[in-house]
């Protein structure tokens, strides 16, 4: 480590300790030639993707930003928050098991509507209106009788009737 008062490159550890929930460790340091301490934090690499969006602009993923937009599409629903969490903690877990360096929005987006299919068939079209940028009412019905199709080949399906909350792995 690199001494920020004098550059010297040698120092010994005088204090380590793990941060909080052990995300990241505290190390006090002590420079070997000017004797001044600093700290440095050490933490893993994050290794969630980029997000690349409809015009070829990349973003760093963004987790609050996935769950205010299915939250969005849940609002005045009987879909819990804790149901929302478990979706987007699944995304998450799926983007980790990936390890890729960038996912296109849509198939993000995709995973998305994979989930509130069935959570919630009302928040996937409400979801998917924004997703699929619907620009008129036959494509909004066109997903719905998609949705209407599917219930019926399913023993006991009832459209727009919430699903149970998924439950975590």
């Amino acid at each position: 480590m690199k001494c920020p008062f004098c550059g010297h490159t040698e120092d010994r550890v005088v204090d380590s300790r793990v941060g909080r929930d052990g995300e990241f460790i505290r190390r006090r340091r002590e420079c070997l030639k000017c004797h001044r301490r600093y700290t440095t934090y050490e933490y893993i690499e994050d290794v969630l993707p980029h997000v690349v969006k409809r015009d070829n602009r990349r973003e760093p993923f963004d987790r609050q930003k996935l769950r205010g937009s299915i939250l969005k599409s849940c609002e005045k629903r009987s879909v819990g928050v804790q149901a929302v969490d478990d979706v987007v903690a699944d995304i998450e877990a799926r983007l980790h098991e990936r390890a890729e360096k960038e996912i296109s929005s849509l198939e993000l987006g995709d995973m998305v509507m994979e989930h509130l299919q069935k959570l919630d068939q009302v928040a996937y079209v409400r979801f998917a209106s924004v997703y699929r940028q619907f620009k008129d009412i036959n494509q909004f019905m066109d997903e719905v009788k998609g949705l209407l199709k599917d219930d019926k080949t399913k023993p006991g399906g009832v459209p727009g009737k919430p699903k149970p909350a998924l439950t975590k792995k």
